[in-house]
């Protein structure tokens, strides 16, 4: 069982940036893949970014390339997305969530956290 709690939503202006953590509880944190999905009003969850159990491999949907980075600390256990050049449409809850394997789909991952508010103003 692993439980994640996300932090560091917040508002910000379009052009700016947020470093969203996601912490984890349980001593197998290592050995799961961990994705951040994100969900928009009236939209789907979707994919956002994705890293392996060592953080050598990494995904990320093409809409963020170039201005998101996922990146994971082991020894603390957390998981981490810094979003630069955030843009309006950028606005939505986001997930963390752990799996075990890097895919896009969210039926993929096992766990999820509650969510944090990420709202980008024009």
């Amino acid at each position: 069982q692993v439980q994640l709690v996300e932090s560091g939503g917040g508002l910000v202006q379009a052009g700016g940036s947020l470093r969203l953590s996601c912490a984890a509880s349980g001593r197998t944190f290592n050995s799961y893949v961990m994705g951040w999905f994100r969900q928009a009003p009236g939209k789907e969850r979707e994919f956002v970014a994705g890293i392996n159990w060592s953080g050598v491999s990494t995904d990320y949907a093409d809409s963020v390339k170039g201005r998101f980075t996922i990146s994971r600390d082991n020894a603390k256990n957390t998981v981490y997305l810094q979003m630069n050049s955030l843009k309006p449409e950028d606005t939505a809850v986001y997930y963390c969530a752990a799996g075990s394997r890097l895919r896009v789909a969210p039926y993929e991952y096992y766990y999820w956290g509650q969510g944090t508010q990420v709202t980008v103003s024009s």
